[in-house]
């Protein structure tokens, strides 16, 4: 069994070593919103081994040339998108246990109907057009 990654059990100097950057870097990347350790009695920051992943990208980021600015944005980006992918499986893993349990794995159709409303139909069905009256316009000769 390993360590719990999101677990903060790093003090600032460990993590600091771990990330192999300077104390007071840390904390400015702290201010700047790029990595926020968690807080102890004593406001002590604890840092978990994701955070310590997390000041190696910056550092891999920055001395790519990257801005701290743009550093920021592209973790916001990152988290957003594991997010969107951690909603994703659940929508799926829900979707399945729907299908299931239905029985079936397309058991509706949907569909607009003419009046732009959406219709619920038979798989393989098709919307039943309305008679319209037919209209014929001639000019007056």
């Amino acid at each position: 069994m390993g360590i719990d990654r999101n677990a903060p059990i790093f003090v600032i100097s460990v993590a600091a070593e771990l990330a192999e950057m300077h104390p007071q870097t840390l904390r400015q990347y702290d201010r700047l919103g790029l990595v926020s350790p968690s807080r102890q009695r004593g406001r002590q920051r604890r840092y978990s081994q994701r955070d310590v992943d997390t000041l190696r990208e910056v550092q891999r980021l920055s001395q790519e040339g990257v801005s701290l600015e743009g550093i920021k944005r592209i973790l916001e980006l990152e988290n957003q998108v594991n997010a969107l992918r951690s909603r994703v499986q659940e929508l799926t893993a829900e979707l399945e246990g729907t299908r299931r349990q239905s029985g079936t794995e397309t058991s509706r159709v949907f569909a607009a109907g003419l009046a732009g409303d959406v219709v619920t139909l038979a798989r393989g069905k098709r919307p039943r057009p309305r008679s319209q009256a037919l209209v014929v316009w001639r000019p007056h000769s």
